[in-house]
């Protein structure tokens, strides 16, 4: 049996009170890949373990090499889901190996085009301003739920043809799935037998599903110039996405899209309130943020990447990180160790705003390259120039609250004063 490492960084728990950094590094340096014992944390049922990735070369690696880190033997959740439910989620591209992936990708890629991205960019602008000016005159505000909750997914619904009735139910389920850890959004379902089900199985999600099912019908009535209507209409030669593969890319959309949009936010948001000077410099002159402000968004996702880790199995006996790894065993790669790697980054622990090059993993990197990866930089881009030009500085007003999670880097807390 396997030891498990000095340092535990799988506990959610763990994660709720800060990124371990300093765990984090103690393993990069003496053992970067190091096995983690994944014990009972609340209804996360114990399981048999993984190995902790946590150098950038080898999380790196590991991302881009889909023929020995399988997304589709275990799917991509250090949590083993019930093997009556993997091949559904298996339909997920996210939860795909190529060829299939591949098949998949081209199919929606006309979807996520760069002229529709920036389509929305008016309205994105439009939404951010009039949600930062309906706090800007009460001298502070609690940034996540007066903000940056309602804002990603408002524009996530834009861009899918979600109609406005509807909006509300879409949050509900993005706290379903992402916080079921933390015991602020857990919400607990059971089978017709009692038993607690797996937040992220078909049966927890029905409700999410059946509405796919009747969006994209309507889709199919009414057309619009939506990212929906585009995945009913995808086709590349002569075929088409199934009813299974359409559900399961609404799901990834809702929850993916939104979520990691609404986690970089107030990311970003504390690292400037915790870094004066780069603020400071960014609030300086307005007519400088065009400039400023790629380089500033980018080093946000580096110093609070959205998703903290993501699981792999490994598709044969192979040796990583000079440790050998069997056949079937979890990889779990640590996007926020490998972007504090002192091999990769100079002065990683320094928050600096005009670092080039930034070659950070938060939008993944091999295959699995995020899809909505413009729409959320876009997002990111327009949020920041009107919070640094509509309001004054800012400071904390109290200590944020971070999610409960090892997979999402989020925040159900950030109060602010100005």
């Amino acid at each position: 049996m396997t030891a498990p490492a000095a340092e535990d960084v799988f506990d959610p728990r763990i994660f709720a009170r800060a990124v371990p950094y300093d765990a984090l590094r103690r393993l990069r340096d003496t053992a970067p890949v190091s096995w983690q014992d994944e014990h009972e944390v609340g209804d996360w049922p114990a399981g048999p373990g993984f190995w902790a990735v946590t150098r950038y070369d080898d999380v790196r690696h590991v991302l881009r090499s889909p023929h020995d880190f399988s997304s589709s033997l275990g799917a991509t959740q250090i949590r083993d889901p019930d093997p009556d439910d993997l091949p559904f989620i298996r339909r997920m591209v996210l939860n795909m190996d190529p060829p299939e992936q591949v098949r998949l990708r081209t199919l929606v890629t006309g979807a996520f085009t760069r002229r529709r991205m920036e389509g929305f960019a008016d309205a994105v602008a439009a939404r951010a301003g009039r949600l930062l000016d309906a706090v800007a005159g009460a001298g502070g505000c609690e940034l996540t739920s007066q903000v940056t909750d309602d804002f990603p997914l408002q524009n996530l619904s834009d861009l899918l043809g979600v109609p406005e009735a509807d909006r509300a139910e879409l949050l509900r389920w993005t706290n379903r799935v992402i916080g079921y850890q933390d015991p602020e959004h857990a919400e607990a379902q059971t089978d017709e037998h009692g038993r607690p089900l797996n937040p992220r199985s078909p049966a927890a999600l029905a409700d999410m599903f059946g509405y796919a099912e009747s969006l994209a019908d309507r889709k199919r009535r009414e057309p619009a110039d939506d990212v929906m209507t585009a995945l009913v209409h995808a086709e590349v030669d002569g075929e088409s996405l199934t009813d299974a593969e359409l559900k399961m890319f609404f799901f990834l959309l809702v929850i993916a899209g939104n979520d990691t949009v609404r986690s970089a936010l107030p990311g970003g948001v504390l690292a400037l309130v915790q870094h004066p000077r780069a603020y400071a410099r960014l609030r300086a002159d307005p007519s400088r943020l065009p400039d400023l402000l790629p380089g500033a968004i980018e080093e946000m996702l580096r110093w609070s990447p959205p998703v903290l880790t993501f699981r792999r199995t490994a598709t044969r006996d192979l040796t990583l990180g000079g440790q050998a790894i069997a056949a079937g065993d979890k990889v779990v790669v640590y996007h926020c160790s490998a972007h504090r790697d002192e091999r990769r980054f100079t002065d990683p622990d320094v928050f600096d705003i005009g670092r080039a090059p930034n070659e950070h993993l938060a939008f993944g990197q091999g295959p699995h390259l995020c899809l909505g990866a413009h729409f959320a930089r876009l997002q990111m881009r327009v949020f920041f120039g009107e919070f640094l030009t509509r309001l004054p500085a800012v400071e904390l007003d109290g200590e944020p609250r971070r999610l409960t999670s090892n997979f999402i880097n989020g925040f159900t807390r950030l109060p602010l004063r100005w």
